[in-house]
């Protein structure tokens, strides 16, 4: 009985006490989200592409 009413307490906080975003909100939350994962994927890619070729020019003096 514990778990139903637990079930039914949550349901009613998720459906009155929380503040849901609106589509538009939600909408450039998902742009600025986007762009940032972008921008991470950018670096991340240039480092990795600049530690190549930086270790290819060490071990190349071997």
């Amino acid at each position: 009985m514990k778990i139903v009413n637990y079930i039914k307490e949550c349901y009613a906080e998720l459906r009155d006490k929380v503040s849901w975003p609106t589509w538009k909100e939600l909408q450039s939350s998902v742009i600025v989200v986007s762009i940032a994962s972008l921008i991470i994927a950018l670096v991340v890619f240039l480092m990795d592409f600049s530690f190549k070729h930086l270790l290819e020019a060490f071990y190349g003096l071997f």
